[in-house]
Formats: structure tokens, sequence, C-alpha cells
């Protein structure tokens, strides 16, 4: 039997075998019918999978080892559990290239009778870090091979092995994934264990039992409705046994049944939450290695009132505060000219504008929390300013404020008796003031205001009538100056009079609206190219011609038949050039290169896994969480990260800067944010580099100031 040399190398392999067989004859009689098979088709299919194009030297690349089992048949994990076999992966790799270590998905219960197993059916993958040496030559092709052994089972056994390889050809220019895995290997790694950084853990021994005590982060509102400890190491907990959880103040507690009186100084494992550590739809595993001890920790009293009410505060107040942010002014600009020629009109009741325009802000902030709460309740992984993330939404948005812009140069003049969006924000009448209120919101949301995030972070991890609270009092915030001024006749006063001057403001304001537009296209090009950037160019091209034309020859001033020529004519031009863009643009998208202001800080992508490689050596790090459209995290970047000081002490001090970029949707950064309590950017978070020490977490706003000041925790 040809498997028999390789699989004679094994002694648990053996050991394990002759148990299964015995099992297998005792309470199947079916060790006939195992011997009989070994010489048939394996269920298991392996392939070997790079998540690269190609190499480079001195980086980094991954591999996935894919094995799709049969339905009904399924493989075993590392340990596995009171009876069967440990998958493994031996690699023949080329001079200069190395493997770390195999990165396995956690694994499920397999219960036969009353013998219990660890392993996987279904799809599987097995991640593997390639390090390319710098001497590698590019130009040369990489041979990767790979043999895999493992024990397939549904109600019978058989061994089996294969040999698995792929070439992977060198280049000199950074490694760029390949389109075809990228879910695939944003999947496989949503399933690989990652240490439970943010919640405290510990372990007491009994003579029966260990008991894994969990406290939860500040933040952590959630229930776990089921917990499973699986462990690394083989003879430490009774498979069969059951595990029980119950909660005891603010600790949960896991109870596993020993698998004698003796100890482990360590408890080394993965723990599997049910719906996950942060509710339905996110991470289900958890790495842990914990000393075993004595006793347990003393649980937090938290007060859950009281930090309700801080959100609360803190909601309103980032509210106010978003009135000054850049992403507000272009809109508010408007407003503050309609509330100018109010304040002079005895009857436009400026008190009634004051509502509606809350109740603009309130419906439009109402609908961002429900769509959130909705696409997080549906395993989305969403923070603030999501649709932003969106080309698409970049898109309209962009088409939107530029009509704006030409409206305000005089281009076209959209007449009150149309109701769509752009005729409201022009027209003088009530649904003005509300259509006020919504765009001023949905512009708002690429800022992030002092107060807001500790707030959103908050209220999206809370029940959904809480969140929709805060979510209440950060628009009743952004509203409140302009209601305050006018429900007090005698600040109205203090507004200047209507004239002349208000046409100039008009076309100065028109000139901000055309700077927000470059500012969402230079984010569209940061996503998507600048392929799709010159398209949604050509797009605007066509659109200023279709407001030309309307306001040329559809105002009211022409014959009825030119104005309807004109009307068509425009909505043809406008709706057609626009429709080709939006199911097009996706065609022509590329992965633009990242290049950062703050030269001299060498910014690292940011992965959960060099995270905690780099807190394993003992190295200081900086996380920036960031994106493109975030007008805050830029401002940032130009005021601090190219500072001389900050810049020089960042070389001196040997911290590893990591920039968390949530420009477009990633799961991975979403999850690491909530970890902190933060569904928003910018967050920055500097681990000193000490074991003992927790992770930092700056102010929004910052300054070269505050992050030399805080840098002054780190080992030098």
């Amino acid at each position: 039997m040809a498997w028999l040399p390789k699989f004679q190398r094994h002694a648990k392999f053996h050991n394990a075998l002759l148990a299964l067989l015995l099992t297998l004859v005792l309470f199947d009689g079916v060790a006939s019918r195992l011997w009989a098979q070994f010489g048939q088709a394996s269920h298991i299919k392996v392939k070997l999978i790079s998540e690269a194009k190609w190499a480079s030297p001195g980086e980094t690349v991954w591999l996935a080892v894919e094995m799709k089992a049969q339905p009904d048949w399924h493989i075993y994990w590392r340990n596995f559990g009171d009876t069967g076999m440990e998958t493994t992966f031996e690699f023949d790799l080329p001079k200069g290239v190395k493997a770390g270590q195999v990165q396995w998905p956690y694994p499920e219960k397999i219960t036969a009778a009353d013998i219990v197993s660890y392993g996987y059916s279904g799809d599987q993958y097995f991640l593997v870090p390639l390090t390319v040496d710098k001497t590698v030559k590019p130009g040369t092709v990489l041979h990767i091979k790979a043999h895999v052994g493992w024990l397939e089972c549904a109600d019978v056994c058989i061994p089996g092995e294969t040999d698995v390889a792929l070439e992977l050809p060198v280049k000199n220019q950074p490694v760029q994934a390949d389109e075809k895995y990228v879910q695939l290997f944003s999947d496989a790694r949503f399933r690989i264990p990652k240490p439970l950084t943010d919640w405290k853990v510990a372990v007491k021994a009994t003579d029966n039992a260990y008991i894994i005590q969990l406290i939860p982060p500040q933040w952590f509102k959630g229930t776990l409705k089921e917990l499973y400890f699986y462990p690394y190491d083989t003879d430490v907990v009774k498979y069969k046994e059951e595990q029980t959880l119950k909660k005891k103040g603010s600790s949960l507690l896991l109870t596993v049944p020993k698998a004698g009186k003796a100890s482990v100084d360590t408890l080394k494992g993965v723990l599997v939450a049910e719906p996950g550590w942060r509710g339905a739809g996110s991470e289900k595993s958890a790495e842990i290695k914990v000393a075993v001890t004595k006793k347990l920790l003393a649980a937090p009293k938290h007060s859950e009132i009281s930090s309700i009410w801080l959100a609360i505060l803190f909601s309103f107040l980032g509210g106010m505060i978003l009135n000054l942010m850049p992403c507000v002014l272009p809109v508010l600009s408007i407003k503050i000219m309609r509330f100018v020629k109010q304040a002079q009109d005895k009857k436009a009741k400026p008190w009634k504008h004051g509502v509606l325009f809350t109740i603009g802000v309130l419906l439009a902030f109402w609908t961002l929390a429900i769509a959130l709460l909705i696409l997080k309740a549906g395993g989305e992984q969403l923070g603030w300013g999501f649709q932003l993330q969106s080309p698409t939404f970049l898109i309209i948005l962009s088409v939107f404020m530029f009509l704006l812009g030409l409206s305000m140069f005089g281009v076209f003049e959209i007449g009150t008796s149309l109701t769509t969006v752009g005729g409201a924000v022009q027209s003088e009448g009530w649904f003005g003031s509300l259509m006020d209120g919504v765009i001023a919101t949905i512009v708002a949301t690429p800022c992030t205001a002092p107060f807001m995030g500790g707030a959103l972070g908050f209220a999206l991890t809370q029940p959904a009538w809480v969140s929709l609270i805060v979510f209440t009092f950060l628009g009743l915030g952004m509203a409140f100056p302009f209601a305050l001024i006018t429900s007090i006749p005698a600040l109205l006063k203090y507004v200047p009079k209507p004239g002349r001057w208000m046409e100039s403001l008009k076309q100065f304001m028109g000139f901000l609206l055309v700077a927000t537009v470059i500012w969402l296209l230079w984010v569209l090009g940061q996503q998507t190219g600048s392929v799709v950037l010159v398209l949604v160019l050509l797009d605007l091209l066509l659109t200023s011609v279709a407001a030309w034309i309307y306001g040329r020859w559809g105002n009211l001033a022409m014959e009825q038949r030119t104005r309807i020529i004109a009307w068509v004519l425009a909505l043809l031009i406008l709706g057609v050039s626009n429709w080709y863009v939006l199911e097009n643009y996706h065609k022509y998208e590329e992965t633009p290169s990242v290049t950062s202001i703050s030269g001299e800080i060498d910014w690292q992508p940011y992965s959960d896994q060099l995270l905690q490689q780099l807190l394993d050596e003992g190295k200081p790090v900086f996380v920036d969480f960031t994106a493109k459209w975030c007008l805050s995290c830029q401002a940032n970047e130009q005021i601090t990260f190219s500072s001389e000081e900050v810049q020089k002490k960042f070389k001196e001090l040997g911290i590893v800067a990591l920039k968390a970029d949530w420009t477009k949707r990633n799961p991975e950064i979403t999850q690491a944010l909530a970890k902190f309590g933060r569904m928003s950017v910018p967050l920055y978070v500097l681990y000193p580099g000490r074991k003992d020490a927790d992770p930092q977490l700056l102010p929004e706003v910052i300054t070269p100031g505050i992050v030399l000041q805080a840098l002054e925790s780190v080992k030098k």
C-alpha cells in the first residue's frame, strides 16, 4: 500500500487509526469495508492557490491549501479529539523562500455515538505565508510544492494524501492581489482565529474542570448564546462531556471538564462564540493562551445608564461642532443665503423654517441609522460614512453637487413648480428648508467632529432604540444653531439685509460647491483609478451641456414648444450619460497605488496578523485608521504627520506605522475599529511596545504636540 510508508512516520496517525479501527469494529462492524475502499478515489479535493499574481523579493505572499470535502465526509483539525488524524502539510520550496506557520480555520464538533472529534466538512482553506528573500532574482519562476495528508471519514475512514503545486513568477514590483481570489482569501481570514485582545481572559483550575472567565470590553453590550473551547493540546479536556456557559455579573464563565486531575500550566486553544464576538455576522473564533491560576479576575461594574447619557451628550456636542467642518460648509452656505432673505420677511415665519430644517436633518440621520442597523444585522461590516465607500454614491453625489454649483453661477434656474431635489434646494418654500437639512446631513458624513467617534461607536453596539436616540441627538446638535436663531426674534436684527452682495456671495458659494466636487472626484479616483475618473469628468461635461440647454431654452421666457424640446433634450443627455457611467464604470476600475503625504514615515498596510506579529516582537506600533473621503483624516495628515518633528520621533523610537485605509469597504478594518468601540474614522491607536501597557487612543483631531506627547510612553 503506497500510503503506508508515509503513514508509519506519524506515531499519532498510527495510534489514532488503530483506535479508530477498534471503534468501527465495535460499533459498526465495517472494518472490512474500510480496507476495501483504500483503493477508491478520494472524497477530498485539494488545490494550492496564490493570493498574489506574482511574488516580489523581500515581500510576503499568501497561499491557501484548498480542501473540498464531498457531502457527508469530513477531515480533522490539528487536535482531532477522541479519534481521527491531524491533517498535515509539508512544503517543498525553492531556495530563498520560507513558509510560515499554517493558519488553521476554526473547527467544528463532530459527534458519532459517544465519540467526539474536531474537524471540518465542506470547503476549507488553510492559509500559509511565504517569505521571499531579497536575494531571489526578478524574472525567475518559483515552483511551490506541498504534500498534504489527511484522514477522510463518513461511515468509514480512509487515509489520503496528495501532492499539489503551483508556479509563481517573481517581479521587481509590489505584490498585487489576484482579483479572482480576493473574496476567497478575505472569507478564509475571517475564519482564522485571532487573539482575543479586547476581552479580559482568566483561567482557574478545579479538581474536575477549567473555568474560563471572560470579561467583555465596555463597548460590548451583546450576548453570547453559545461558547465552546477547542484545546490545541490533546488529553487536556474530556471531549464528550458538555461545556457549560453561565453569566455571573459582568463576566461569562465557561466550565470545561478536565481530562485528568493534573492541570496544564497554560491553557491554549480556540474559543468559538455564537452568534459572534460582536454580534450576528461578526467573527466567531478567537485564540487564547492563558496561564492557569487559582483565582479569577474581579469583574468591573459598568454603569450602562451613565454611558448612555454620556453618549447622548457627546453626540449633541459633536453634532454642533459638525457645522464647522469643511464638508458641511458648502451646503450650509445655501441655507445661510436663504436665511438672510427669510429674516427680513415678516410673513416668512423663520421659526417654521428652523423647525423644518431640523426635521430634515433628523430624517436623514434616522435613515442613515436605520440603514446601518439593518445592514449590520444582516452581517455587513459597516460604519459612519459607509455610503462614501461606494463609487456609485460618489458619482451620484458629484453630479448633484456639480448641478448645484452650475445653478449658483446662473447657468440655469430651476422653477419653483418643479418638485425635484434640486428644485427644493433653490426653492424659497417649506420643502426647501426641509431638503436643506437632508442634504447637509448627507454631505456631513465625510467628517467626524470631536466627541462623535466614541458616541457613534457606542451607539452601533447598543440595542436599536439606544442607537436611534444617539443619532437623534447628533442631528439635534447639528440643527441646534439654526433652530436657536430662527426661534428668537431678538437675534434676527443682527442678520444683514439682502442686497447686491448676495449675488456675489451666491456665485462665491458656487466655487465652494465646485471645490467639493473636485474633492469627491479625488476620492473616487483613489477608489477606482484614473480611467473611471476621466469617464466621470466626461459625464460632468455632458451634464453641464444638459444644464446649459435647460437654462438657455427651457426657461419661462421661451414658447412652450421650445421649452418642451429643451427639457426633453436636457433630460435625455443627463439620463443617458449618467446611466452609462453608473452601469459601466466597474469595467474600468483599477487599484491605484497608495501614497502618503507623510513620506518620511514608512506606512505599511494594516492587517490583524501583521499587528499581532509586531506586538509579539515587542515593537511599538502606531495605527492610523483613515479614509480618503474623511476630511478630518486628511487635515490631520497634512498638519501632523507631515511635521518634521513627528517624523523624526517616529524614526528615533523605531515606531512601526500601520495605515488602516477604510476608503473602500474592508471588513477586517471595520472589525478592528469595533474592538475600540468605534465605527468611524479617524482613529489613532498607539501600542507602546510593552506587553504590560494598554494601547492609547488619541483624539479625532490631533496636532504634532498631541502625538509627540503620546510618544513619550514608548520604550526607548
